[in-house]
C-alpha cells in the first residue's frame, strides 16, 4: 500500500464560438484562439470566473483552463495586471482548484491550466504511448502563457508572471521558473515534489506508481471492494515514458537529475523562490511526512548558494491555518495561499 499512498503525494488568431462580451458584467470576455490553442466548447462560468476547453497538437484531448480576474478589471480598459500561473496537483483539474484564497486578489489575474492527471509538467520522453503526445511543458510555456497574454490585459513581463502551485504542481512551478527564468518573477511551492533525485527515492517511485497507474493495479490485486477501473491513472504506461529511465544505476536516471529542482536551485538566482511544507504529524503513512525531506533539501541548496528565499514548515498545522493537521490537503494549501497571494502582490508592485 505505501505507493498508492505516495501518488496521492504527487497564431493567426481568430474569433472563437462561443464567447460574448462582457459589457454587461456578466459574460467571460471573449477570448480568441491562437498559438496552437484551438476553443471546442463555450466558455462556462461568468465576467470574473470561468474556464475554457482547448485542444492543442502537443497534447493529446481536451483542457481546461481556468480564469479568475480581479473584481476591478472591467473598471479601466487601460489597466494591466500581472498573471499567477497555479498549477493544480495529480490526479486534478483546473474546475475543481476552488481555493478561496484564488478570489481574494483584486490586483492580479490567476490562471490554472489542465496538467493532467499525471502529466508532470514535462515533455515527455516517449511520445508514443497510448497516451499519445504529452508536452505539457510546450503547451504551458509556449502557448498558454502568450494565448493568455493576447487575449487579457496582462503585465506581459517577467517582473508580472509567477508560477506556484501544489504537490505535482509544485515541481512544475520550480521546474518551469527553472526552465525559463526569463518569464517568472516568483515561484513558489506547496507541498511540492521538489526533490527527484536518488536521495529522494520514495518521491520519484512515487512518479513512477502514477505512470504504471499502481494505484489500480494494487486496487485490482486487493480483497477489498475497490474498483481497479476507477484509477485516475488509467491506462498505464512504462516507467520510463516521461523522465526515462527512474534507476540510479551508470548514470541512467540522468534525465531525472536534470530536472530535479533541488538541484538546480541556482537557476532561481533571479527568482523569488517560496517552500511550503509539513511534516504529517510525523506519521510515515502521511505524505506530507516524506515531502518535507524534499523541502529541506531544496532549503539546504539555496542555503549553499548564499540565496535569498521564503520557507515556511508548518509542522503539524498547529497555528497554520483551519484545520490544517500537517497533511497534504487542501486545509493546509488554503493557508499556504493566504500567506503567499499578498506576498505576490506586494512583489508585483514593487
Amino acid at each position: 500500500m505505501a505507493v498508492a499512498w505516495l501518488v496521492a503525494a504527487v497564431a493567426t488568431v481568430m474569433p472563437a464560438a462561443g464567447t460574448a462580451e462582457a459589457a454587461d458584467g456578466t459574460a467571460p470576455p471573449p477570448m480568441a484562439n491562437g498559438f496552437g490553442l484551438t476553443q471546442v466548447e463555450a466558455v462556462h462560468g461568468d465576467a470574473t470566473e470561468f474556464y475554457l476547453t482547448v485542444t492543442t497538437p502537443e497534447v493529446t484531448g481536451r483542457h481546461h483552463i481556468k480564469i479568475i480576474l480581479p473584481r476591478s478589471y472591467y473598471d479601466d480598459p487601460n489597466r494591466r495586471y500581472p498573471v499567477l500561473y497555479f498549477l493544480h496537483g495529480s490526479p486534478d483539474d483546473p474546475i475543481v482548484q476552488n481555493y478561496p484564497a484564488l478570489r481574494t486578489s483584486d490586483s492580479m489575474i490567476t490562471v490554472i491550466p489542465d496538467g493532467g492527471a499525471r502529466g508532470w509538467y514535462a515533455n515527455w520522453l516517449n511520445q508514443r504511448t497510448v497516451l499519445g503526445a504529452q508536452n505539457w511543458e510546450n503547451f504551458h510555456l509556449k502557448q498558454v502563457i502568450p494565448f493568455i497574454d493576447a487575449n487579457l490585459r496582462t503585465v506581459a513581463t517577467k517582473k508580472g508572471r509567477a508560477v506556484a502551485g501544489v504537490s505535482m504542481g509544485g515541481f512544475g512551478a520550480l521546474h518551469y521558473a527553472q526552465v525559463r527564468p526569463d518569464l517568472f518573477s516568483q515561484t513558489a511551492s506547496l507541498s511540492g515534489d521538489i526533490d527527484l533525485s536518488a536521495k529522494s527515492m520514495d518521491l520519484r517511485f512515487a512518479v513512477v506508481a502514477s505512470l504504471i497507474d499502481a494505484t489500480g493495479a494494487i486496487c485490482a490485486s486487493s480483497s477489498g471492494s475497490c474498483d481497479p477501473n476507477d484509477s485516475p491513472y488509467k491506462p498505464g504506461v512504462d516507467s520510463d515514458a516521461a523522465f526515462g529511465s527512474p534507476y540510479p544505476v551508470f548514470n541512467a536516471d540522468w534525465r531525472w537529475n536534470e530536472v530535479d529542482p533541488a538541484a538546480h536551485m541556482d537557476r532561481l538566482r533571479s527568482v523569488g523562490v517560496s517552500i511550503y511544507v509539513g511534516n504529517g504529524g510525523g506519521s510515515p503513512t502521511e505524505p506530507e511526512f516524506w515531502l518535507e525531506g524534499a523541502a529541506k533539501h531544496a532549503k539546504a541548496a539555496m542555503d549553499a548558494l548564499g540565496m535569498s528565499y521564503s520557507y515556511v514548515n508548518y509542522g503539524d498545522g498547529s497555528g497554520w491555518g483551519t484545520n490544517c493537521n500537517g497533511g497534504h490537503n487542501a486545509w493546509c494549501w488554503e493557508a499556504d495561499l493566504r500567506d503567499l497571494i499578498p506576498r505576490l502582490e506586494r512583489s508585483f508592485a514593487s
